[in-house]
């Protein structure tokens, strides 16, 4: 079995905040079949996701397939608030790091 990083495969790999509580990742891919690939694996859950982050999946807010853009939007619950007293990252801006090192089992290329 093959694996593929998600760092070969996506073009844009970035996290932003959606708001003071929420957190938004986002995944834009090189092209359309490495994006249909990973949304048809189901690869991309919220199980998973809420791993990778460390927190409970019901914090995982939403994961929505935009198609015309071949990209991915995870929403996630903040674990601080933007700005509170411990929040390393006001803007969100460092906050896809884990996705760096996420990696595909049996996605052929």
């Amino acid at each position: 079995m093959s694996t593929v990083r998600l760092v070969d495969i996506a073009g844009v790999i970035r996290s932003k905040n959606a708001g003071p509580f929420e957190l938004t990742l986002d995944i834009m891919f090189r092209d359309a079949a490495w994006y249909q690939r990973v949304r048809q694996s189901g690869a991309l859950d919220a199980a998973r996701i809420a791993t990778l982050y460390g927190v409970d999946e019901a914090d995982v807010i939403s994961i929505v397939a935009f198609d015309p853009a071949n990209a991915i939007k995870i929403t996630l619950k903040r674990p601080l608030a933007s700005g509170a007293i411990g929040d390393s990252d006001v803007y969100g801006a460092q906050q896809h790091a884990p996705l760096l090192a996420l990696t595909f089992e049996g996605l052929q290329g």
